[in-house]
């Protein structure tokens, strides 16, 4: 079954970076996904996403139906990369074994149990807020508590 991931997780991101949507392909990759999935939450996306796309895939479909289906596609391959991408600050992934300064360590990416630099922490801080802020695809709540970490750090060193 990786391999058959593997697979799909190639043919989504072909279609998505595509210049031209191209719906029939993406119809058949997600009824393929549809069909052999043993994922409830992927096969259930790709379920969603088959109505849109063979509405989408007709000669006089419309803007609308072509924007839904390429959004149903893109909340496709969203899951099926979702599937193996690490779990970092999710709730309830992280050990309860770790101290506030070590949680605000791992959301900045920083290293555990040795002593860090301001450059360090602003350096990662940076990269990490990249992702994090709103602009690029983050939340404010997270953005908001990775400004936090890096100011209670700042203040640690």
């Amino acid at each position: 079954m990786d391999r058959q991931l593997l697979e799909w997780k190639l043919e989504a991101d072909r279609l998505w970076s595509a210049a031209d949507p191209d719906f029939r392909a993406a119809e058949r990759l997600a009824a393929d996904v549809a069909r052999a999935s043993e994922d409830p939450q992927l096969r259930r996306s790709a379920t969603l996403a088959l109505p849109s796309l063979r509405s989408a895939s007709l000669e006089d479909a419309d803007i609308g139906s072509k924007e839904l289906a390429w959004q149903r596609v893109g909340a496709m391959r969203d899951v099926l990369h979702a599937r193996d991408a690490p779990r970092f600050g999710k709730r309830g992934d992280a050990p309860t074994s770790l101290t506030l300064p070590d949680r605000h360590r791992q959301m900045l990416g920083l290293p555990l149990g040795r002593r860090l630099s301001g450059p360090e922490i602003h350096q990662a801080y940076k990269r990490a807020a990249k992702k994090a802020h709103p602009d690029g695809g983050g939340t404010e709540r997270k953005f908001q508590e990775l400004s936090a970490a890096r100011d209670a750090l700042m203040k640690e060193k």
